[in-house]
């Protein structure tokens, strides 16, 4: 029996800076193959290339994923600035009217880090260029220095809201996450129900209100170590049965109550 499709959200990135490709994470593809049960498919997220008609077509869900340039302002009606960083428009023009689209139609995605903070945009939400600079807020970016397991090692405790679905997807009011962003939710999108923060107020955990299909986005990295985290294997797991019931018919059939 074949798998159903995710279509996972690659970056562009330069090969010994000069050659163009379009690249994700091996950990993503493992985590979609391995916890979620699905086939992963590596999209090239430029319109010149892929519509989104075409890209809903052909997956039965996606994972929005990670990566280190940031969604433009003027996608929330802000200037850019050196604190935003890098961009990728390319990957904007593709994947902010994609969450759009399946909010409305229901299929399922999974945001991760930049894909949390393009759900919020998507939905009309802003950005803080750089969280670490507000008063009272952690360094939530990556550690400069060290191996990857120690990058991407538990940093933080996320609270959830009591009784919500983040509290009774994980079974516990706060976990232990990684943090590796720069960014973060300033002004939440229309619809964005925030349920989980940071000790320091930062949103870390958000779905779509009243929308038919899975929408639940963090903003850390669950895709590491993805087969055994006890954290981070209900969330694909979840999503799995969320895309698996998309393909055959179900749709939003096992959705998970928000209310």
């Amino acid at each position: 029996m074949s798998r159903p499709v995710v279509g996972i959200i690659g970056n562009m990135n330069l090969i010994n800076d000069e050659y163009p490709v379009h690249a994700g994470g091996v950990t993503n593809s493992s985590a979609i193959a391995l916890v979620s049960g699905c086939m992963p498919l590596l999209i090239p997220a430029d319109p010149r290339f892929v519509s989104v008609e075409e890209l809903m077509a052909a997956c039965d869900g996606f994972l929005l994923t990670g990566g280190r340039p940031n969604v433009h302002p003027e996608e929330y009606g802000e200037q850019p600035t050196e604190a935003h960083g890098a961009f990728d428009r390319c990957r904007d023009a593709i994947t902010l009217p994609l969450v759009r689209a399946c909010v409305e139609r229901g299929q399922p995605f999974l945001g991760i880090c930049r894909g949390f903070q393009e759900v919020n945009v998507a939905m009309g939400g802003t950005l803080y260029p750089e969280i670490r600079d507000l008063p009272g807020r952690m360094n939530h970016r990556m550690p400069p220095d060290g191996t990857l397991e120690e990058k991407f090692a538990l940093r933080h405790a996320v609270r959830f809201t009591e009784g919500g679905v983040f509290h009774r997807l994980f079974g516990a009011a706060e976990v232990m996450t990684n943090t590796l962003h720069g960014q973060g939710i300033k002004v939440a999108g229309r619809r964005i129900v925030i349920e989980g923060r940071a000790p320091d107020g930062t949103p870390e955990a958000l779905y779509v209100d009243g929308a038919p299909g899975f929408t639940l986005s963090v903003q850390w990295h669950p895709e590491w170590n993805a087969t055994n985290d006890p954290v981070s294997r209900p969330l694909f797991e979840a999503f799995g049965a969320a895309v698996r019931a998309w393909a055959d018919g179900s749709g939003a059939a096992t959705r998970l109550r928000t209310a």
